[in-house]
């Protein structure tokens, strides 16, 4: 994914925005047909319940096959001296994928690597025995893996970064890497959050409340951000958004060039008196802010103009995901998605598509490149035969995974 923070909090945050990488234009692209359109098709198909026939979706994935399953879970390839839960079987968390290697993450914090072509375990990750795993990100631009962990010996307060490169854990030598942000205290309500769209790391050190940004290509650190009164920062393609702490009437905003901190417009947002801001998001030019039983506001920072969004319309959600390309964004709300523009106009709301987690993570949600597919963890219909098995209990649920390949039509 895109965008992603980790937090030093003891529990992962249940809010967690996702930012869907924005395709290179160039020749061929019109040739795409875009998620409108598709969505549009689907809104006026004329097939029953306006939803994809049967024989649509069997077209679609009847290519899907497994390949190969893998099992994190090895009680005698574990070191003696590991933390007892690591030896334990829990679900698996993230996978990310880099080259001919799948990388597994559990919910313990063990994270174990495996090879596409032998279909073996290459090696575990954790490099110490007391080592917590918490989260992954593959950094395409100088091929590595980042693990961020907590120890036991810190007492599981502070997160660690570490780099390793890909070459390096081929042969089986996940030590080979070396820490990073070492001169940052990550400590709750300290946090790291990796921005691939833009090439950057943000991390914030709650100990001297300073937020700093360094170049994701070698990690060097191009400017920080000291200001105690920053409550919240959101990253946008080439921006950031700084939210400060809210007067009575409004709330003071900056945005700032990603790329050298230069403040390129500096505004106050009014809000209702006594009402709790339950969100305020950056989209390019677009900002949106939600109070409590207020109307979703939307506000065009070029020229103030502002669109409204009733609230029985609009409720707050658990997450987004921005479609840049498509200039959209999905909400996620107690298991349901829907799909809105900048408008305030709901483009469409999935009434097939249910998720499985109620608290939605977007963690379980991928959208596609092209963004036209969204492939997210949802309810079967009982009597859908490509539900077939939903009932029943396997490895799945627990730190075992399996590979599939499929191909869309």
């Amino acid at each position: 994914m895109d965008g992603r923070r980790i937090s030093a909090s003891p529990r992962p945050c249940s809010v967690r925005r996702v930012v869907a990488k924005k395709r290179p234009r160039g020749g061929g692209v019109d040739g795409f047909v875009n998620s409108v359109r598709k969505l549009q098709r689907r809104e006026i198909c004329s097939k029953r319940d306006r939803s994809f026939s049967m024989s649509d979706a069997q077209e679609r994935f009847r290519n899907i096959s497994l390949q190969e399953e893998y099992d994190t879970h090895d009680p005698k390839g574990h070191c003696p001296t590991i933390l007892p839960f690591l030896r334990k079987r829990s679900k698996i968390i993230e996978i990310v994928a880099a080259h001919d290697i799948v990388f597994a993450l559990a919910q313990s914090g063990i994270c174990a690597a495996f090879s596409r072509e032998t279909n073996q375990r290459i090696c575990f990750l954790n490099v110490s025995p007391d080592e917590v795993i918490r989260s992954l990100f593959y950094n395409k631009n100088n091929d590595s893996l980042i693990t961020v962990s907590v120890y036991a010996s810190d007492n599981f307060s502070s997160l660690k970064c570490r780099t390793t490169r890909i070459e390096y854990i081929k042969r089986g030598k996940p030590d080979a890497g070396f820490a990073l942000f070492e001169s940052e205290s990550l400590k709750w309500p300290g946090f790291v959050e990796f921005d691939d769209v833009n090439g950057k790391v943000l991390t914030y050190s709650a100990q001297d409340s300073v937020y700093k940004v360094f170049d994701l290509k070698n990690y060097t650190m191009l400017y920080s951000i000291s200001d105690k009164n920053v409550q919240e920062i959101k990253i946008s393609p080439g921006i950031m958004l700084l939210i400060f702490t809210k007067n009575t009437s409004h709330v003071p905003l900056k945005i700032l060039s990603i790329e050298d901190g230069t403040v390129l417009k500096s505004f106050n947002h009014l809000i209702h008196r006594n009402k709790k801001v339950d969100f305020i998001e950056q989209f390019n030019e677009k900002l949106l802010v939600k109070q409590e039983n207020e109307n979703l506001q939307i506000l065009d920072v070029r020229n103030s103009e502002l669109t409204e969004v009733s609230k029985t319309d609009f409720m707050t959600p658990s997450a987004f995901i921005f479609l840049y390309e498509n200039q959209l964004f999905l909400t996620f709300r107690n298991r349901t998605v829907a799909v809105w523009n900048f408008r305030g106009e709901l483009v469409t709301s999935f009434e097939d598509h249910l998720l499985w987690h109620p608290d939605c993570n977007t963690n379980n949600i991928y959208i596609t490149s092209d963004q036209d597919l969204i492939i997210s963890y949802c309810k079967a219909d009982s009597d859908d035969p490509l539900s077939e098995g939903n009932g029943k209990t396997s490895k799945s649920s627990s730190d075992a995974f399996g590979l599939y390949s499929i191909e869309i039509f």
